[in-house]
């Protein structure tokens, strides 16, 4: 799959939350957490309003060119547009896969989240470039039922496109749903709150390439 310039490489995804930094902090904390091992970077604000999204968004996408790593928006079909990202994820209950594909650019990717494997293959048939599966472990920013091992290996099993794991993943979990066949893991808190962000995706990253590595050796 292609994201702009830049292959989309879904092993570490970073799902972004500003918390109480401010903008320099924010930008500056994504930047070292891509340098340690970061893939993506998706910007989710849900209490922006649409002119400090869409210049937030200007500027992450500027770092992540730079960087090559492909980005991301959650939900904001239009700050996408306007930012001219590399993609845009949504849930179950925003606009329909098949009418973002109507309305999205062909080369930008769609990412929509997924807990079952009928909205997964829903999502896949309508276009979706990856799913978003989870949450996997007990989260602080979501009260969910989780997402078993069963379950995200019968999503695996299902679709051919990229799978995301998201949900209360840090680096003492993380190999858990790559074995189960995930692709990458999306990790909110486990980086942002994260003292230092480079070494923090720096450890993830290790994780999760070193399960990837064990998974195909065992196949």
């Amino acid at each position: 799959m292609e994201a702009g310039m830049f292959k989309f490489d879904p092993r570490l995804y970073l799902v972004t939350q500003r918390y109480d930094y401010s903008r320099e902090e924010f930008l500056a904390r994504v930047a070292a957490a891509i340098c340690g091992g970061v893939t993506a970077v998706q910007l989710r604000e849900k209490e922006a309003g649409g002119r400090e999204f869409y210049e937030l968004a200007l500027a992450l996408a500027k770092l992540c060119r730079e960087q090559k790593v492909s980005f991301w928006i959650n939900d904001r079909v239009d700050i996408a547009l306007a930012a001219q990202a590399d993609g845009v994820h949504v849930g179950q209950e925003d606009l329909p896969a098949t009418v973002l594909r109507r309305i999205i650019p062909k080369q930008m990717l769609l990412g929509v989240s997924a807990s079952t494997v009928d909205e997964a293959k829903a999502a896949e048939q309508a276009g979706a470039d990856c799913v978003g599966c989870g949450a996997v472990f007990a989260t602080d920013t979501k009260s969910v039922k989780l997402l078993s091992s069963q379950g995200l290996q019968a999503i695996r099993a299902a679709v051919q496109i990229p799978m995301l794991a998201i949900g209360g993943i840090k680096v003492a979990n993380a190999a858990r749903p790559i074995a189960d066949g995930a692709d990458g893991v999306a990790v909110v808190s486990a980086i942002m709150l994260a003292s230092d962000t480079y070494a923090a995706a720096k450890s993830l990253r290790q994780v999760v390439d070193a399960a990837l590595s064990e998974r195909r050796s065992t196949k």
